[in-house]
């Protein structure tokens, strides 16, 4: 088999672990804070769209290309109340957890500071990449502003992996009714030229076949095209992490023991939904790792 000269090589080594960063987005102004009111105001502006998503469930995603790095939304309904989504989420250990279902989160720990808690993550570049290949990303979890009708989460990291910088997520939510919340998730990055002419040669390559969910066209046979490039792979990691945060939400209803099992199945059911953009293993090959994970980490010396 013929393999790819070293530099090429390289840099689709590179894009393929930039990708795994696109969790995030690029335009800052689009991840200021809101308010109940404004929040609220799009979930009526939206209703349309939540209510005839062609994801089959009340979610909109939106993804936008910008000079500076990339932009990513997800606005969603979900079956908890806004309560639930504040105890499931204002500490920093409890993002780790909601962190860890994403199939390529390897390790999450958290150290206390003064400026907030810090929340390092650990990526591998595939599945069945060791540990020992992971890039670190470590995030400022600020304590989230919360009122009776309003929550606020916001973490940020000031770089990234060869010449990403300025991450920034963030959730805002607000109840609708006693049972559910209307949530909109926002990610930014910034990236350099090099990073980004990294992304695009993977994309170009290994990533080549990989689409995302925003339909641009319609094939001569009626089945619909999907976005690819750069969109295309915000919107995939987009959904995976909104998925996490909905399993994560759904193990609140079922015993302690039982949170672990039951939020790891939850979140790979809800991936395999969309095998087109997100199908990647089988569900025994991904219990197996988060399993040999956990084992790890809970026979790993107290730091």
């Amino acid at each position: 088999m013929n393999r790819l000269p070293a530099p090429f090589s390289l840099w689709c080594r590179i894009g393929l672990w930039l990708a795994l960063f696109t969790w995030a987005s690029g335009a800052q102004a689009a991840l200021e804070a809101g308010s109940a009111q404004a929040l609220r105001e799009l979930h009526h502006k939206l209703g349309g769209q939540l209510a005839h998503s062609p994801l089959k469930r009340p979610v909109v995603l939106d993804s936008v290309e910008t000079d500076g790095g990339l932009q990513g939304d997800v606005y969603a309904v979900v079956d908890h109340s806004l309560e639930d989504v504040r105890r499931a989420l204002e500490q920093s250990s409890q993002w780790c957890e909601m962190l860890l279902l994403h199939i390529n989160n390897r390790r999450c720990r958290v150290a206390r500071g003064p400026g907030g808690d810090t929340l390092t993550l650990s990526v591998v570049p595939r599945y069945d990449k060791p540990i020992e290949q992971a890039f670190e990303l470590s995030f400022v979890h600020r304590a989230p502003q919360a009122t009776h009708d309003y929550l606020l989460v916001d973490l940020s990291a000031e770089s990234g992996p060869m010449g990403t910088s300025n991450y920034r997520v963030m959730l805002e939510a607000v109840p609708l009714g006693e049972h559910q919340t209307f949530l909109h998730f926002a990610y930014a990055y910034d990236h350099n030229v090099v990073a980004r002419l990294a992304t695009m040669a993977y994309l170009a390559t290994f990533g080549s076949e990989k689409v995302g969910f925003t339909v641009v066209r319609k094939k001569p046979n009626g089945d619909p095209e999907y976005i690819r490039g750069l969109r295309g792979l915000v919107e995939r990691n987009a959904m995976r992490y909104f998925l996490a945060l909905d399993a994560y939400l759904d193990g609140l209803g079922v015993p302690p023991v039982e949170r672990d099992t039951k939020r790891l199945n939850r979140w790979f059911e809800a991936v395999e939904r969309y095998p087109t953009q997100l199908h990647e293993i089988d569900r025994t090959t991904y219990l197996g790792i988060k399993r040999e994970d956990r084992q790890r980490d809970a026979a790993a010396p107290a730091r």
